[in-house]
């Protein structure tokens, strides 16, 4: 059985190369390291067209969009694939896309374990990694060992969390299937006529827009969304499309484009015809 292959993903420099020396120590473990969400998503696609794809990816929660210049890769002696960092941050940044970053390659690579690596234990963020397909929340101060055990385990399928979090999470999921339970329980109360418009306001479309999908008057458009807003107990359609989207209603469909107009049948010779003709 071959190596595993992990792809530290963190614009920290020194802790991204530092980490993934101490990983490359391990026998068993092969490493790549990479400073932003574009490299690190080219690094896994030069990778699986290799044939060589990563096993596991490790992002930093906090990687903030790209900014600055894009690097070039450098060779490493050390890393059988390149380090690409970001030049030093001069200042903390707002929370960034790691997450965000999860959920792209977690599409695209659905074989990839990830496992976000977190400077605080927020359960918040947590959910939303594991919704985006992370199976493991790993604190940066954590020891080697402790990311080493993690590793392993999501090798076999297995989901990782502090045990710091596990409550906090489980009221996270909990509350939030509480309020996809309310909002089926609303979206429930109304009409079909109601749910298609309010499909169409999922959709982004306005009350004209509206009119014309359903062939009703502009009229009987705000009659329904007024109903629709008054059954949801919200106040605005953004509020109630936030409602329906948290009780699975998705958008109406496009409507087909219109098919292109037939030209008229040319005349055919018998029919231009005079009597007597032929």
């Amino acid at each position: 059985m071959g190596r595993t292959r992990v792809l530290v993903v963190d614009d920290h420099r020194i802790f991204a190369e530092a980490l993934a020396t101490a990983l490359a120590a391990e026998p068993e473990i092969e490493v790549g390291a990479a400073g932003t969400a574009a490299a690190a998503e080219r690094a896994l696609e030069r990778a699986a067209a290799e044939g060589r794809p990563y096993d596991i990816v490790l992002v930093d929660a906090d990687l903030p969009p790209a900014v600055g210049r894009p690097g070039q890769a450098r060779s490493r002696d050390r890393f059988p694939v390149a380090v690409v960092p970001l030049p030093r941050r001069e200042s903390s940044p707002a929370p960034g896309d790691g997450i965000a970053l999860v959920a792209r390659i977690c599409r695209t690579h659905p074989a990839l374990r990830a496992v976000v690596l977190a400077t605080d234990d927020d359960p918040r963020r947590a959910v939303r990694a594991l919704q985006a397909g992370a199976s493991g929340w790993v604190a940066k101060e954590s020891s080697l060992g402790r990311l080493l055990t993690v590793v392993r385990g999501v090798l076999r399928d297995e989901t990782h969390l502090p045990p710091a979090l596990l409550t906090g999470v489980v009221r996270e999921l909990t509350s939030a299937r509480r309020d996809r339970t309310e909002s089926e329980r609303l979206v429930g109360t109304l009409t079909p006529r109601e749910e298609e418009v309010l499909r169409c306001m999922v959709a982004g479309l306005g009350r004209q827009a509206v009119a014309e999908r359903l062939y009703l008057s502009p009229h009987t458009v705000r009659t329904h969304m007024q109903n629709v807003l008054g059954k949801l107990g919200v106040h605005s359609t953004l509020a109630a499309v936030a409602v329906a989207r948290r009780a699975g209603i998705t958008p109406s469909e496009p409507l087909p484009p219109p098919a292109p107009a037939q030209p008229p049948h040319p005349p055919t010779v018998a029919s231009n015809a005079g009597p007597g003709a032929g």
